[in-house]
């Protein structure tokens, strides 16, 4: 499945059961390698990055089981039990770690490893090995360890060491950073300090006390004092809200559209997406649920209600960031989006500013670059075309639902690169799409 070719669509109707969260997964399974005791995690995410978390753990001496069932199998089909080693009790791999396509995983496991003494490599995939990892060098070398790449690049070489506590505060607002420190902080001595110059997602403080950590929070800072032995324990990953915002994003382009979403985390700092939607014209419904492991869940029903212009300023930027390339195809169906303050967005999977403006115009639409962010205009209908999603599955999934509303076929080029995070994502496209 290196191409696609998607159809237009009249509507998208229909009920989704939303797989589990990719980033609340990448944490769950780290603790519970450190933790003391079993543990179980009922519906970890599907796709590879997540797989790539686990086969690492594994690699460093974690016994991992599952999870069972395919990919594409029902969230709750989805079980992996961890048996925890212990804080600082990993083993040295005997060959790098490669954690595939998935930053999250390089970025955090790398924290978890500046507190063990031994000697780590940590790689990825091309499109891994060309992102800049300084912004976790820094904080980590400060605190002890040493970390050294390429040009700050993967592979790093991690030398654990016994770390310190320090009191941090990242350059640009960046939640992967902040764990990787937090993570490190568990193995430091004292406390370790982050202040947060803006909120980022925060799964790794809600999680932490989930396995017995006590964090302290006040005023932008998060504090934790390292040495707390993690507790094992069983828990229940919410549906990933990046991934619910794809459908919500069909349902709000396409006129007729009836979507409903269920088990979807509403995690405040992740479901800025909805508010830009209803701003857009979008219908939203929300169901609330009882907290999972103390993450909010619920059941999300989007209907079209019109597509008019909005605009993103930095300050949403960190609660939209992986949503803005299917925001910005949200403006193809004859809205406008302008976002600005967004240059994070040049150094993930891909420059995802220049790759979703190359592939947008693909499509045919238009679409302005900027250092920070980007514009888009939906003066005009798209012609459909090719798109290339040039390594990155959140901009496969974005060219997917901007080509609902071409006015011909459009290909995806190398779209199986939605394996990382969402497989059975164009399954589910096609049984809910109406001609």
């Amino acid at each position: 499945m290196s191409s696609v070719v998607v159809r237009p669509a009249s509507r998208v109707r229909g009920r989704i059961t939303i797989p589990g969260d990719k980033s609340i997964s990448h944490r769950y399974a780290l603790l519970a390698a450190l933790a003391d005791g079993t543990t179980t995690i009922t519906r970890y995410a599907p796709g590879a990055d997540c797989a790539s978390t686990l086969s690492c753990l594994a690699a460093l001496g974690v016994t991992i089981s599952g999870p069972a069932g395919a990919p594409d199998a029902h969230p709750d089909q989805r079980v992996v039990t961890v048996q925890g080693r212990g804080l600082g009790g990993l083993r040295a791999s005997k060959a790098p770690l490669d954690a595939g396509n998935s930053g999250t995983t390089l970025r955090l496991l790398s924290g978890v490893l500046a507190g063990h003494d031994f000697d780590s490599i940590v790689t990825g995939d091309a499109s891994l090995r060309g992102r800049p990892m300084r912004r976790i060098i820094d904080p980590l070398s400060r605190m002890g360890a040493t970390l050294r790449g390429d040009d700050d690049r993967p592979p790093l070489a991690i030398h654990g060491a016994a770390l310190h506590g320090i009191t941090y505060t990242p350059p640009v607002a960046s939640a992967q950073v902040k764990s990787a420190v937090l993570l490190a902080g568990l193995h430091a001595a004292g406390d370790t300090v982050v202040t947060e110059p803006q909120l980022t997602r925060d799964h790794t403080e809600r999680a932490l006390p989930v396995f017995g950590v006590d964090l302290f929070l006040a005023n932008g800072d998060i504090r934790l004092r390292g040495g707390q032995r993690l507790q094992a324990t069983k828990v229940r990953v919410p549906g990933d809200a990046s991934s619910a915002a794809c459908w919500a994003v069909a349902a709000a382009a396409l006129p007729g559209s009836d979507v409903t979403l269920e088990d979807v985390g509403l995690n405040p700092t992740r479901i800025g997406f909805l508010s830009v939607l209803k701003r857009a014209g979008a219908r939203i419904d929300v169901a609330d649920g009882p907290a999972v492991g103390d993450e909010p869940i619920g059941a999300l029903r989007i209907r079209h209600g019109g597509v008019t212009a909005v605009e993103i300023r930095a300050a949403e930027v960190p609660g939209t960031i992986d949503e803005l390339p299917l925001l910005a195809a949200l403006a193809t169906h004859g809205g406008a989006l302008k976002v600005t303050g967004a240059s994070e967005l040049r150094h993930k999977e891909s420059d995802r500013i220049t790759a979703l403006a190359s592939g947008l115009r693909g499509l045919g639409g238009h679409i302005e670059e900027m250092d920070d962010g980007f514009e888009v205009l939906g003066d005009r209908p798209l012609s459909g075309g090719t798109a290339d999603a040039a390594g990155d599955h959140r901009l496969a999934m974005a060219f997917a639902i901007a080509a609902l509303g071409a006015g011909g076929p459009s290909e995806i080029r190398h779209a199986d690169v939605v394996d990382v995070s969402y497989p059975g994502f164009f399954d589910i496209l096609t049984r809910i799409s109406e001609l």
